[in-house]
């Protein structure tokens, strides 16, 4: 018996192993890509466009796919769809290395974002079957503190890796790790699925896909075209043609996707809210910052890599004190205080400029690191915590699909913005917008062509003051998200409108990008 039980424990453990690897891969998988960002445009000497959509097609499809992959995994089996959406991510990884152009390549890393989306939500939904109780709770922050690896280190070790062997390894890394959580998984997950599931709600899945990457495709015309083109615009009014489209749709439907009725709960909505705040005052950095430090500071990519540690280091173990703070405090609280710490580190950053030393960089980034780390691990419990019980599943897989589809947009927004902002410091009245571009891509090189007779130092000091603009905002957007949390979220009568109380045991760790 006891050999029994033991045996039980080591499968559900390798189990767990299989998830966590898999866990740390995709947020490897997206900042690794931002440090190789500068490298992969010189390999293939592609748009900015074409670049910016190195990092937004991965966010996009992962984030539009996530409640799509759930409800296939309580139709199919969690092991199917999490084996599946592994072993398609190594496959796919290993693709990108033998890309032929820049428009493969972001084909290919939007099918990535599809198998991630799979195999998040399979594994997530496999270890909610294997483990009860605070086993379960225990498991998921094991996987929480594996998406903080891979924040944390992705960087540095991308930067290794790029220097040592080229930007190719990273993707064949990110297979190995893929493969061996497939081996596991393959070997020691056991196969379940809900009985009562639905069918699955293509008409929506397919309209909210087709809404959000139009409207991020307009977004991205926006720095070339201008807010007045034609064609921006006719972009823009599809996508809210479309999105109209998914809300009627999903009125109509028997097993809707997005259960709207939701968000007739202002708690509810107050958590949607939040879930954009880290989008703004964290996960844009991880892309704008390694570009700004290679392309623009001519740091190596190591150097990089080694100063990204500052911003997400935070994320390893601030979670899991925010967890334990919450027996005097109240989540919202929590999660409002560390917005207004991640404001002040943005509002510092702002003042730091382009050229700086690595460690006059790293002490605002730190501060937005220990701010950002507070909401990072109870976000999750307080999605399924302010509607009633029974609708706990549907919660979750839409503030998972709003945080992540939302960083997505939120990347789109904040190159878009950026661009804009270093154009209007650039002195010259032609070629400003797709200099600025290249800029924002870290080629300083092509912004020069372009403007043959603005000096190197113009060019530097226009993106420092653009960028530096663009952190005022961001400050802004965070200070609000605090104002929102505080006054919709802690407001102490937690059983208003059948709200279930907020859960004190939450996850440690939630998924990025």
């Amino acid at each position: 018996m006891e050999n029994s039980a033991a045996s039980r424990t080591t499968q559900k453990n390798l189990v767990l192993l299989a998830v966590c690897i898999a866990a740390i891969t995709m947020p490897f998988n997206f900042t690794a890509a931002a440090v190789a960002l500068p490298a992969i445009g010189r390999a293939f000497d592609g748009s900015p466009m074409q670049l910016n959509w190195v990092t937004n097609a991965f966010m996009l499809t992962f984030g539009s796919f996530l409640m799509v992959a759930g409800a296939l995994a309580d139709s199919f089996g969690r092991k199917k769809v999490f084996i599946g959406g592994v072993a398609s991510f190594a496959v796919l990884s290993a693709a990108l290395t033998f890309a032929a152009d820049l428009t493969t390549f972001d084909l290919l890393r939007a099918a990535q974002g599809v198998a991630a989306a799979a195999a998040f939500s399979g594994g997530m939904s496999a270890l909610a079957q294997v483990f009860d109780g605070p086993a379960r709770i225990r498991a998921f922050s094991f996987v929480g503190s594996s998406f903080g690896i891979g924040l944390a280190f992705g960087p540095i070790t991308a930067g290794v890796m790029i220097e040592a062997f080229g930007w190719p390894t990273i993707f064949l890394l990110i297979t190995l790790l893929a493969s061996i959580a497939f081996i596991l998984a393959a070997r020691y997950m056991g196969e379940s699925r809900n009985p009562d599931a639905g069918g699955i709600d293509w008409p929506g899945a397919i309209s909210f896909t087709w809404a959000l990457g139009i409207f991020t495709y307009g977004v991205l015309k926006v720095p070339q075209s201008g807010w007045s083109d034609p064609f921006v615009l006719g972009l823009f009014a599809v996508a809210l043609l479309s999105f109209i489209a998914f809300v009627v749709i999903e009125q109509r439907v028997t097993q809707p996707m997005l259960d709207l009725s939701l968000f007739r709960y202002p708690r509810f909505v107050g958590v949607q809210l939040l879930a954009a705040a880290p989008a703004y005052a964290f996960v844009v950095l991880l892309l704008l910052l390694p570009v700004r430090f290679v392309g623009i500071d001519g740091m190596s990519e190591i150097d990089a890599g080694r100063l990204m540690i500052a911003l997400s280091a935070p994320l390893l173990f601030l979670p899991i004190v925010a967890g334990y703070l919450t027996r005097w405090l109240s989540p919202s609280t929590i999660c409002g205080v560390g917005l207004l710490v991640s404001a002040a580190g943005l509002f510092w950053l702002s003042h730091v400029p382009t050229g700086s030393a690595p460690w006059v960089l790293a002490l605002p980034m730190s501060v937005i690191g220990i701010g950002i780390s507070l909401p990072w691990g109870l976000m999750d419990g307080l999605a399924v915590s302010v509607v009633p019980k029974e609708r706990a599943g549907m919660a979750t897989g839409i503030f998972s699909t709003t945080r992540v589809a939302g960083e997505g947009v939120a990347v789109a927004v904040v190159t878009a913005l950026l661009s804009a902002l270093t154009a209007s410091h650039l002195s010259v009245s032609t070629n400003t917008a797709e200099a600025a571009q290249h800029l924002v891509t870290g080629d300083v090189a092509g912004a020069s062509t372009l403007l043959a007779g603005t000096s190197h130092a113009a060019l530097i000091d226009a993106y420092s003051a653009g960028f530096s603009t663009l952190l005022l905002v961001l400050t802004t957007i965070t200070v609000v998200a605090a104002g929102v949390v505080f006054l919709f979220l802690d407001r102490g009568d937690e059983q208003k409108d059948g709200v279930a109380p907020v859960l004190r045991a939450v996850s440690p760790g939630r998924p990025c990008r």
